[in-house]
This record gives C-alpha cells, sequence and structure tokens, in this order.
C-alpha cells in the first residue's frame, strides 16, 4: 500500500492547571524530510528530542509541528508565542525617547528597535514541566502521528486507485497500436515498390534485388517496436507490483515512470503513421498525470 506524503493529524490531552495540549501535524511533498517546528515556551528545551521523535517516525515530507498550550474554559492560546519581558522593554523605551529627545534625532520606528533588543522577548523558563507532563506530551505527539499516518494512508488509497486507471489507459492504449503496426508493414514495402516502378527499366534491370530485400527488411527492422511494446508491459507491470510493497516507494515509482516515458518516446520515434503518433501523444499524457502524482507518493 502506498502513502501520500501530504497529511494531517492532531491530538488533545488534558494537563495541570486546567490547560490542554494541543499538537498538530501538516505535510506537503518534499524530495526529502523538512521540518518546521512551533512549540510553545515551556517545551523550549525539549525540542531536540522532539525534533529527533518526529525524524524517526515520518520519512519524507515538508512538515509542519505545532505544540501549543490552550486555556481549556475560554479555548484560548498561548502556545508558541514567546512572550514580552515589559520592564525591559518600558526600560528601554524611556532610554530610547530620552536620546532621541537630548540629540534631535529624527523619528525612526522605534518599536522595531526595541523589539531587537536584548532580553524584551524571553523564552520561559522551562525547568516546571514536570515527567508526568512531559510523558503526556510525548503521549499527544504519539497521538498526532497515528492520526496523521492514517490521513497519509486515506490519500494514498486515493492515489492508488488513479495510478491503476491510469496504467490501464497506458495498456489500452498500447494494445490499439498493434493493428496499425502491422499495416503499416505492408504501407512501407507497397510505398517502395512504386517508387521503384517509376524508375526507367534500365535502372530497373540494374538493381540488386538481393541487396535491395536486405535494405528493405533493415529499414523495416529499424522500425520494429516489439521491444518497446515488452518493455513498456514490463514496466506497468513493475509499478503495479512496487505499489503494494511497504510504504516509501514514491522515489522508485518515479524511476519506474522515467523508464516508461523512455518506451514511449522510441514509440513515438518509430511511428510514422498519424494515427499511431495520436495514441503516442495520448500514452505521454497520461504518464505526465503520473508523474505529476507520484511526488506525492511517501
Amino acid at each position: 500500500m502506498i502513502y501520500s506524503m501530504t497529511g494531517y493529524g492532531k491530538a488533545e490531552n488534558q494537563v495541570a492547571n486546567n490547560k490542554k495540549l494541543v499538537v498538530e501535524v501538516r505535510s506537503l511533498n518534499s524530495k526529502s524530510l523538512d521540518l518546521s517546528v512551533r512549540i510553545a515556551p515551556q517545551l523550549r528545551s525539549k525540542e531536540l528530542e522532539i525534533r529527533t521523535l518526529i525524524a524517526q517516525r515520518l520519512e519524507r515530507g515538508k512538515i509542519d509541528l505545532s505544540i501549543y498550550y490552550q486555556d481549556a474554559a475560554q479555548g484560548e492560546n498561548e502556545a508558541t508565542y514567546t512572550p514580552i519581558n515589559r520592564d525591559a522593554f518600558v526600560y528601554y523605551y524611556k532610554e530610547l525617547s530620552s536620546l532621541q529627545a537630548e540629540l534631535g534625532l529624527q523619528a525612526d520606528d522605534l518599536l522595531a528597535t526595541i523589539m531587537r533588543m536584548p532580553e524584551v522577548t524571553k523564552v520561559q523558563d522551562c525547568s516546571d514541566i514536570s515527567d508526568e507532563e512531559w510523558a503526556v506530551v510525548l503521549q499527544t505527539i504519539e497521538d498526532a502521528i497515528q492520526q496523521f499516518n492514517a490521513f497519509r494512508e486515506q490519500e494514498g488509497a486515493s492515489l492508488y486507485t488513479m495510478f491503476c486507471d491510469k496504467l490501464d489507459a497506458i495498456a489500452g492504449l498500447l494494445a490499439e497500436v498493434e493493428p496499425y503496426e502491422q499495416s503499416r508493414v505492408e504501407k512501407i514495402k507497397a510505398r517502395i515498390e512504386a517508387n521503384l516502378e517509376q524508375l526507367s527499366a534500365a535502372t530497373q534491370q540494374a538493381i540488386d534485388r538481393n541487396r535491395l530485400e536486405q535494405e528493405m527488411i533493415y529499414y523495416i527492422e529499424k522500425l520494429d517496436i516489439n521491444e518497446e511494446k515488452v518493455r513498456l508491459t514490463n514496466h506497468l507491470k513493475y509499478f503495479r507490483e512496487t505499489m503494494g510493497e511497504t510504504a516509501g516507494v514514491g522515489k522508485k515509482l518515479g524511476f519506474i515512470a522515467q523508464e516508461m516515458g523512455r518506451e514511449i518516446n522510441t514509440l513515438g520515434s518509430k511511428s510514422n503513421q498519424s494515427e499511431m503518433q495520436i495514441i503516442v501523444v495520448k500514452m505521454k499524457d497520461i504518464l505526465e498525470q503520473i508523474k505529476e502524482q507520484v511526488l506525492n507518493v511517501l
């Protein structure tokens, strides 16, 4: 079963002091693990552990993790914001305002300047996080990950169905090539013979018929597409088999899709009939849809 890299999970748990802990995990597709963490100030010292846990559980994707506390009664978030040190802010405001008046400086963005001063924004001390509360945090993260993985599995099931439909469509188009494949060989032979008949009798007598037959066979073999058909059929089969493997097959499916593209392109280069070229264009269109969605597979 394949899994999507797009996912969302949310879990909540009650903690002390009438507070509720909320963990949210969401992700989009990415070539590797791109983790962004926004956590409550009380948990800053645990950020490395949290990052390690997420990296172990979630293989790929652009993942955003939010952990915050919420007032259980009022439903207000305390969460990922760093509190402002009001005493430091007032002190810097008075000092800078005094200097501005004393030196006759032009008014500037005083607020932005103060916010960059030391100690104005200060992370809360997290030493009061008890072992019991940390256990709740870990459990809530685990619950959110389970919800997140369930979402990924559900989205993966939709992708699986879509891929099967697209593979069936390519296989159906490949079967449509066969009638034109045989008729085009006859048309090639007939065209060559017709061109020969337009030559003078003397020129026709001078032609080495054995050499001509050899050249015709060589030319027709260069246009033969049996190998491409067999390889493309095998790639379609391998794509289906790979989807049945465990999670983490997105890159592998991408490689298989590239090989499918090679065979379809070769079919197009050997197609000297408009009907076959139309079929090849349809195959390419379907394959592009597959490639686009493969980027979302874990």
